[in-house]
């Protein structure tokens, strides 16, 4: 997974694939976490990188649920 994906190309997935995205990497950062603890971490900014990805991922998931509900709330 790469941590530097671009919000443009993230704004084109559904919610479910965003929901998607953010439990992979969820489960990245738990990982690296675990590998952090245990001492066979070699990339340690790569926990940085991903908690950032994960920031990015909710706050587009929380634009489009914004923007859902403002189309519903005009019809």
């Amino acid at each position: 997974m790469d941590a530097s994906v671009k919000p443009d190309k993230l704004r084109e997935l559904t919610s479910e694939e965003l929901a998607g995205k953010i439990k992979e990497y969820k489960t990245e950062l738990f990982n690296l976490r675990f590998q952090n603890a245990v001492g066979h971490l070699k990339n340690v900014s790569r926990i940085r990188e991903v908690r950032k990805t994960i920031a990015r991922l909710l706050t587009i998931a929380s634009e489009k649920a914004v923007t859902e509900k403002e189309a519903n709330n005009a019809e």
